[in-house]
């Protein structure tokens, strides 16, 4: 429920309630510890349209809030450790952090926490490498007419797809098509998160960046946006890898997103982001509130 309408239904006026959530807020989160926080994710999420981002601080152990700030700059790490320094959480107990491929936050990192291993998250991993495959279908599409509604075909797993989609994709791979080699590159990417150990993975995610330009010198343009994904893939190779290493994943940032829509919904009406923190602190932040 919006606060306005809890104000409403409780007989208050929405300016009291907003003043108390942030006193109780504030004093709650002025008490939490912080000192045994070691394994960090960081995620930028929307606050509305028009590319209006705030950076969100999770201990993964926890699965809690710690911190949010404006924006997704490498300026929002600074802010994040004088907020952990200022709870009895050293920086340099920090041992991982899991993020996307962001060069921001990476920048972060590497200037503010001196023993926090990179973990690039698999699945924005993934979802880059699904928005590069779809960038060339859009532009194939142009030029071969029968690739007209693949846009959800070739988007999805083999094993999702149904007998009519089945056969469908089957049609579409005995044509030469660049969109049909970028999705059997997509699911072969996939397919080397299955392997045991990070060297492994380090030779297999090599020659799958050999055949991606493979791919670019007979496709040409059309895979101009899967070579810019392996590029991206070699510069973060440590970071990739360290997912077989550390076994840290993003999905508690990525169940919090759900929340933070939930949270949006609370302060509607109210564009300033104190208020939106407050919320995001009062939902996700497991702080102990005076009980009344």
């Amino acid at each position: 429920m919006a606060v306005a309408r809890a104000a409403q239904t409780l007989g208050e006026t929405a300016p009291r309630l907003w003043r108390l959530l942030h006193k109780h807020v504030d004093a709650a989160y002025a008490e939490a510890d912080f000192s045994h926080v070691s394994c960090v994710g960081v995620d930028e999420m929307s606050v509305r349209k028009g590319h209006k981002y705030i950076s969100v601080f999770a201990d993964l152990i926890k699965k809690r809030v710690l911190f949010a700030a404006e924006d997704r700059y490498a300026g929002v790490f600074p802010q994040f450790i004088e907020a952990l320094e200022a709870h009895n959480g050293p920086r340099h107990a920090l041992t991982e952090v899991s993020m996307d491929l962001s060069p921001a936050y990476l920048k972060g990192v590497r200037e503010t926490c001196r023993n926090a291993t990179v973990v690039h998250d698999k699945y924005h991993g993934i979802a880059n490498l699904v928005l590069a495959t779809e960038k060339g279908r859009r532009r194939e599409q142009k030029q071969r007419p029968e690739l007209k509604d693949s846009r959800w075909l070739l988007r999805k797993n083999p094993e999702n797809l149904n007998e009519e989609q089945a056969a469908e994709l089957a049609v579409l791979t005995q044509s030469n098509l660049a969109s049909v080699k970028a999705y059997q590159m997509r699911l072969a990417f996939q397919d080397a998160y299955r392997l045991p150990s990070a060297n492994a993975a380090r030779r297999r995610l090599a020659a799958w960046c050999r055949w991606v330009r493979m791919g670019r010198q007979k496709f040409g343009a059309l895979f101009t946006e899967m070579e810019k994904f392996a590029a991206s893939v070699e510069r973060h190779l440590d970071g990739i890898l360290a997912h077989w290493r550390h076994g840290l994943t993003h999905a508690f940032m990525e169940g919090l997103n759900s929340v933070f829509s939930a949270v949006k919904r609370r302060a509607r009406g109210f564009r300033s982001f104190e208020y939106l923190r407050t919320m995001l602190y009062l939902v996700a932040g497991k702080l102990r509130l005076p009980a009344i």
